[in-house]
């Protein structure tokens, strides 16, 4: 009989997770797919790039606000109730962004299918660590990792070869009849698999945090076209900043808050998140500076700058589970000083790009890079959760997916605006040593992109600088166990 219950549960967990992970593969897929597709719908709907950029900023914009609350709602919902309602506003979103007659009507798609994906990764992280003992953690983080990291890296190039031959719809119908089927799978084979309260829900939490987060990523996400000083952008920051400070201060301050900011009492979660941020943000650098040099400095196509980024995105799926194995078997603590030393390394050479340096050297080097990511990313965000009590895993997948997304936000308007800074001035020099003549276009072109390219150069030697400092602090993660929960118990314990 026991040996029934156990093969029972094990194919239940399967179950369960098969079709998680499957319904994070095309979500994650679709973070990444329409950014090379987006000319061709801002031609279709008659849109400025200004405008056609909100297809991506306010996907972004509603991940930052859906986050921070989604601890209350795995604390309020059912997994099943919760997943089903994820991924049937994702699929919604998908069918709405694909039939939209208007740009207004494909924006609230956006919106819709952000909702949804914001909810996916904090759940089925939390779903992980409640469905697998901590020895088993590793390999199942590792599998999600495949969704997270590969699907992404595809996108681009997926998206290219679609656009080059089809209309931009097809990327959205080829996504929705997966969703649909996903969520079919969901309703048949999902159980509950965490305890549920009835919490209540911090009103003004949530309003502090929408303004808070929903400005600060605004203000980063617009910042680098509309210009750092202009007024827009200066209150979004303020009126951000003043919100978030309120925000942290209430939630320090009540018994059932939305980010449990008490959590950074563990010492090792707080350490791995702030290795976390780093490495976070300086993989953005890579992400969001390769294709401008690929096609702004050497003049490739969309679709082959998006297949300099697919073996990275292959290596990364490819060592997900092999990493979560060793994870499992060595700890985190040699897996993170290996990828960051190899992260270190291959960042530094990439500020040594040229007008001339080869697409092959350019691939090779972002796929080793990726490489060393793919060996800390999974087991530092695994480690520092590893310390947390089951109790408080919702409040730590909450936080570190915030950070993440303020960092991704950060770290991509940050290297680019060190890029088209430190660009200008190179390109001020290059004219002014060479004295060359505004008239002579052939000339002043060479000197644009020489001094774009010294720009990204300096872009990532910031990134560099920052993996140093990662990978220093990487010497210090520890194995653990789960420890006490001294936050809610005492909660528990006051009411």
């Amino acid at each position: 009989m026991n040996t029934q219950t156990q093969q029972s549960d094990q194919a239940r967990t399967r179950s369960i997770f098969g079709v998680m992970i499957m319904g994070a593969l095309v979500a994650f897929l679709n973070q990444t797919l329409i950014n090379i597709a987006l000319p061709q719908m801002m031609d279709h709907f008659h849109v400025t790039a200004a405008t056609g950029n909100w297809l991506t900023t306010i996907f972004m914009l509603v991940n930052g606000i859906v986050i921070p609350i989604t601890a209350f709602l795995m604390n309020r919902f059912t997994t099943r109730q919760l997943y089903i309602t994820a991924m049937g506003l994702f699929t919604v979103g998908t069918l709405l962004c694909g039939i939209a007659p208007t740009f207004s009507v494909i924006l609230v798609g956006r919106v819709v299918q952000a909702a949804g994906a914001g909810i996916l990764f904090p759940l089925i992280t939390n779903v992980i660590f409640t469905l697998f003992p901590p020895d088993r953690r590793g390999f199942a983080m590792g599998i999600f990792g495949v969704a997270m990291n590969f699907a992404p890296a595809v996108g681009p190039t997926l998206s290219g070869l679609i656009v080059e031959h089809y209309s931009w719809r097809v990327l959205f119908f080829m996504m929705f009849p997966i969703a649909l089927i996903n969520v079919i799978a969901a309703i048949i084979l999902v159980k509950n698999v965490t305890e549920t309260s009835r919490p209540k829900l911090d009103v003004l939490g949530v309003i502090l945090s929408t303004v808070g987060f929903g400005g600060l990523l605004y203000a980063f996400a617009t910042g680098g076209t509309k210009g750092w000083t202009s007024t827009e952008v200066l209150a979004m920051f303020i009126v951000g900043g003043i919100s978030i400070l309120f925000f942290i201060f209430r939630q320090l301050k009540i018994d059932q808050p939305l980010l449990e900011f008490r959590i950074f009492r563990y010492r090792m979660f707080t350490l791995t998140t702030i290795i976390n941020v780093i490495v976070t943000m300086a993989m953005f650098s890579g992400m969001i500076l390769m294709p401008i040099y690929m096609q702004n400095v050497r003049g490739f196509s969309p679709f082959l700058s998006g297949l300099l980024l697919l073996p990275g995105g292959i290596v990364m799926g490819i060592m997900s589970p092999i990493t979560g194995r060793l994870f499992d078997k060595f700890g985190a603590r040699w897996l993170a000083v290996i990828g960051l030393a190899i992260t270190v390394v291959t960042t530094y050479e990439l500020t040594k790009l040229e007008t001339t340096t080869t697409f092959m050297y350019v691939m090779i080097v972002y796929t080793v890079r990726m490489f060393g990511m793919s060996l800390l990313m999974m087991p530092i965000f695994t480690a520092g959760l590893n310390e947390l009590a089951l109790s408080l895993n919702k409040y730590g997948t909450a936080m570190v997916n915030t950070l993440r997304m303020v960092a991704g936000a950060v770290g991509m308007a940050f290297f680019v605006s060190i890029m088209m800074n430190q660009g200008e001035k190179h390109v001020k020099n290059i004219v002014t040593n060479q004295q060359i003549l505004p008239a002579d276009k052939g000339s002043m072109a060479e000197a644009v992109n020489q001094g774009t390219a010294m720009g990204i150069n300096d872009a990532f030697m910031i990134a560099t600088i920052l993996s140093v400092i990662a990978f220093v602090l990487a010497f210090f993660i520890r194995k653990t166990s789960p420890k006490e929960d001294t936050i809610t118990n005492r909660v528990k314990k006051a009411s």
